[in-house]
């Protein structure tokens, strides 16, 4: 078990964890859950031995730790040997066994006389460094090592590929590959999805479900920490709060706790006021001394508690883009690729105004090559892309930050997009995306990833796109930010075309899907969960046939299941006519029930007023009570009128809702 009790660590001069404890069980599942910049990565290197605790202690029994390291590999080895190399106790085992062959190899040579011992000894050594490289899981170690790149998505010649020559983002994903070949007693993972898609997130989750050793995660990804992990350990002010269950679960557990602390310190705050009252009457009273100097200490303890530590997220928000062209665009017969090789042949696609669209497919399918074409950064290699003469499209891709002027700051990249406009205005809006005060001003340069990230959605926001297309938008941003955006795209009146892997993301943007594979893109029918099983069962299937895995590249042919089309599209109407059928009952009971909390209002305005002493002593009060007492009788029959009409609506709409269940029912 890991136990921390008053932990005390900093980064330079700021103090991260201050008198912080905890306890991880053996076996355990863990998400470690804070702001950027809380200390979670400033704890791994504590756990890792790399940082010593500068007050209190870290008791953590385990030798072999293995973290995800966040530098890209480098070197002329194969891919799978990399993984190899960072097993220890495996290649240790390789090195004795190695030098025992070559000791019986001299012996067998006739060389006897230059080796020392005898040749039963060699052989005895031989046979212990075999079974040892065997104990070490040499005999299988290589298949082990490509069955975890296929996972990750790695081709079968990309396997063999030396390191120094996979781009940046596979590197990083070799880096998860051989934390995972020997994770050790201890797995500590630092955003493990960043680099991932969503099907080697749904693989990497299966994976770790079954992990057998202690694991700790840092990620933003809800679903994946959802899936994941048993508990969470959030670091709040400095210190490490226990929650039971994921993410979501989290943040219901927090959320309660804080409406709790809430009420607790409006009750501390009503207690207050009325110390300080007393206070402030007896304080000059000598007979009252002894009283007064009580309340004062309890007001002093009072005022010692700790305030609620809100979330320091942001609001994201998006503007209508007002009228908007329909169609936005238009593609007809498109290959998209580079130079004359098609990646994607014959795409059609239409975009309508207010579309919310899906695109999934595994890394280098073509998906970034597709959007990249439909915005016009990439020439189609031949079709017809017809976007509307109008058109205003944001587009936020992987390189987006890149792009950033790294001398300027915020305020000035706002004042070169809109000179015309007040700077509070500008300030206005930069604020709603983290950038207040001084942040304002900074340069980019001094930014963190997930800072530029929402930086370029700022700028890309203020020109009020009718077509919103987010290439992984969410890679460097926290959680907090994730689910602020995920609300701004759910409630943003334009279009919207998105390639994420975060589920949530997904789930609360787009109402479409559509499928990236073998060339071709087509409509899914499907949902995410779908999706995940198909991923999980491809991926098997490609393990256990390796020769039709290496001739398509590890992705086998056949489409996403289909079974539950037929089914989902009937719910789906089944949906749509229950709306239909509900619709003018909703807008009427709705209606109603605004004017009835107009009228309780009023009633209670009128009843207050008639409690007031004053009014019965005003010049016309008989006139007063008698044009009130009038006016409470009429809202009274009024709203006697509007309840019957609500029941009788509710009673309309059950009888809907029942003929509904029926017909599902029987179906």
């Amino acid at each position: 078990m890991i136990r921390i009790q008053g932990l005390g660590l900093s980064r330079g001069t700021t103090r991260l964890l201050d008198g912080a404890d905890a306890s991880i069980s053996a076996g355990e599942r863990v998400a470690l859950i804070g702001l950027n910049g809380s200390g979670k990565s400033t704890l791994f290197a504590a756990l890792t031995g790399d940082l010593a605790p500068e007050q209190g202690s870290l008791d953590q029994p385990y030798s072999r730790v293995t973290l995800l390291r966040q530098s890209a590999p480098s070197g002329s080895m194969p891919a799978w040997r990399y993984l190899l190399d960072g097993d220890t106790r495996l290649c240790t085992a390789e090195r004795a066994l190695e030098a025992a062959q070559v000791r019986m190899l001299d012996f067998e040579r006739s060389a006897a006389q230059s080796v020392s011992g005898s040749p039963e000894e060699a052989g005895l050594a031989l046979a212990q460094a075999n079974a040892e490289w065997l104990d070490a899981g040499g005999a299988d170690a290589r298949p082990r090592a490509m069955a975890l790149l296929a996972g990750l998505g790695f081709r079968a010649g990309q396997s063999e590929e030396p390191v120094d020559h996979l781009s940046g983002g596979w590197r990083m994903r070799l880096n998860l590959a051989r934390a995972l070949f020997d994770p050790g007693d201890l797995l500590l993972l630092d955003e493990p999805t960043n680099h991932l898609d969503l099907d080697a997130i749904v693989w990497l989750e299966r994976w770790l479900q079954r992990l057998e050793g202690t694991l700790i995660v840092i990620s933003h990804d809800r679903d994946f920490l959802d899936r994941v992990v048993h508990s969470s350990l959030h670091i709040d002010e400095g210190k490490l709060v226990r929650y039971a269950g994921g993410y979501s679960e989290f943040e219901r557990l927090r959320a309660e706790r804080q409406r709790q602390a809430a009420r607790e310190q409006k009750a501390i705050a009503e207690r207050s006021a009325h110390l300080q009252a007393f206070i402030n009457r007896f304080r000059a009273q000598a007979t009252k001394a002894r009283q007064v100097q009580s309340r004062v200490k309890a007001l002093e303890r009072m005022s010692s508690v700790a305030a609620i530590g809100a979330l320091r997220g942001v609001d994201v928000r998006l503007e209508d883009p007002g009228d908007s062209p329909d169609p936005l665009l238009i593609a007809e017969d498109l290959d998209v690729g580079y130079s004359e090789t098609p990646i994607l042949r014959r795409v059609n696609l239409q975009l309508r105004r207010g579309a919310r669209i899906g695109i999934l497919g595994r890394n280098g399918a073509g998906k970034s090559t597709l959007i990249r074409t439909l915005v016009g950064e990439l020439a189609p290699v031949s079709g017809a892309l017809l976007p509307s003469r109008t058109l205003r499209i944001g587009y936020f891709d992987q390189q987006a930050i890149e792009r950033l002027e790294s001398a300027r700051s915020p305020l000035e990249l706002f004042a070169r997009e809109a000179p015309a406009e007040r700077e509070q205005t500008l300030r206005d809006r930069l604020g709603r995306f983290g950038f207040r005060g001084e942040d304002a001003a900074r340069p980019v340069s001094t930014m963190s990833g997930g800072e530029k990230a929402r930086l370029s959605l700022a700028l890309i926001a203020w020109h009020k796109p009718h077509l919103l297309v987010l290439d992984e938008p969410t890679n460097h941003l926290d959680a907090q930010t994730r689910d602020s955006l995920a609300e701004a795209i759910a409630g943003f009146e334009g279009a919207v075309l998105l390639v994420s892997h975060d589920r949530y993301l997904l789930r609360a943007s787009v109402d479409e899907l559509v499928w990236v594979d073998n060339g071709a893109l087509s409509p899914y029918d499907g949902d995410l969960d779908d999706y995940a099983q198909w991923v999980l069962k491809r991926r098997e299937d490609s393990l256990a046939q390796p020769d039709r895995a290496v001739r398509t590249g590890g992705v086998s042919a056949a489409g996403p299941p289909a079974d539950r089309k037929a089914e989902r599209r009937n719910a789906a109407q089944r949906r749509a006519d229950l709306a239909a059928a509900t619709r003018p009952l909703d807008r009427e009971i709705a209606t109603l029930e605004t004017r009835l909390a107009q009228i309780q209002k009023r009633v209670a305005d009128i009843e207050l007023r008639l409690q007031d002493t004053a009014l019965y002593d005003a010049p016309n009060s008989a006139e007063l009570l008698a044009r009130l007492a009038r006016e409470r009788g009429e809202l009274g029959t009024e709203q006697g009128q509007l309840e019957s009409r609500w029941f009788e609506l509710q009673s309309q709409r059950e009888t809907v809702l029942d003929a509904h269940r029926a017909q599902e029912g029987v179906e």
